[in-house]
């Protein structure tokens, strides 16, 4: 009819629990309401429950198949479910019907994270690096490492996210920003399963070197943990002022600070001891000043009178 009103349908649509909700006495609001909370929680738990049975186990197996540390293998997995929770979320809110308030989040999580981003830019960077350093493994905890040119050296006791702390060979402990790892050359001298030595013997130039290299050559066959395969060989590296500079290389196993530091000064001292024994001379730089002393008065004439 032309004069009759039409009432206004509500806007609202409701699923299956919604109404079965406004079956048993709720208004269309409230079962709205509810139905969107009910299937947030569903949806919330669902998505955390599956990725706590189904995505970290298999990001473990994947840090267990890089032999990483437990130390290290913790961190990540944290990050893990941090990015487990924020996808629960994310999901939960569509799922709920909550789009509108998902994107305004969005934005202001956005433009915190920019803020924050940009106040802690170093931090960041440091937090990358220790990522890289997990992923790359440069180096891991008891190895002896060195950087900025040999400046610092020492034994790595512990690697977070952010820092790696290295107890110097003076019992000293650094702190170090990852960055200062990931940025620079890094030596890790223990990496491998073999270390080369190298030491450089100065003899005299009117010394035997045939003889002189048969002897440091000997030495480095009898001690216990130099290594016979690579064998140690000796070359003629230097034409020094005052002596003739002999290299000898030599491999250890299983290298370590002390073991490198114990066996070198072992078998520099055993080389020593035969050459003074066979009287091969190891020299030392000598100065020669030459010239007289002149003094004269301001008249010219000297001021030191011969004797009479």
């Amino acid at each position: 009819m032309s004069g009759s009103v039409v009432p206004l349908q509500n806007a609202v649509n409701l699923g299956p629990i919604g109404n079965a909700l406004e079956d048993v006495g709720l208004t269309t609001a409230q079962a709205s309401t509810a139905e969107g909370a009910i299937k947030f929680v569903v949806a919330l738990a669902v998505i955390w429950i599956v990725g706590r049975l189904l995505l970290v186990p298999l990001v473990e197996r994947a840090l267990d198949r890089r032999d990483l540390d437990e130390h290290a293998k913790n961190p990540l997995l944290l990050l893990t479910r941090f990015g487990l929770a924020f996808l629960a979320l994310s999901v939960a809110f569509g799922f709920a019907g909550y789009g509108n308030f998902l994107v305004s989040m969005a934005g202001i999580a956005a433009a915190g994270a920019l803020a924050i981003g940009l106040a802690m830019q170093n931090v960041i960077s440091n937090l990358v690096a220790g990522v890289f350093i997990y992923t790359d493994k440069p180096f891991r905890i008891g190895d002896w490492i060195e950087w900025d040119n040999g400046t610092y050296a020492g034994v790595v006791e512990d690697i977070s996210l952010r820092v790696t702390r290295v107890r110097t060979f003076d019992n000293e402990l650094l702190t170090v920003p990852n960055s200062v790892l990931t940025e620079d050359v890094l030596k890790n001298p223990v990496d491998a399963d073999t270390l080369r030595l190298k030491f450089v013997f100065g003899i005299g130039y009117d010394d035997d070197i045939q003889q002189a290299t048969d002897i440091i050559v000997e030495e480095a066959e009898r001690h216990p943990d130099i290594m016979d395969d690579p064998a140690p060989s000796v070359r003629l590296t230097e034409l020094g002022s005052s002596d003739v500079g002999l290299q000898s290389r030599f491999w250890i196993a299983d290298p370590s600070r002390a073991d490198f530091v114990r066996i070198r000064g072992e078998y520099v001292t055993a080389v020593k001891q035969r050459f003074d024994e066979e009287g091969i001379d190891i020299p030392y730089p000598v100065r020669t000043l030459e010239g007289g002393l002149h003094l004269e008065s301001g008249s010219g004439r000297s001021v030191v009178q011969p004797a009479e």
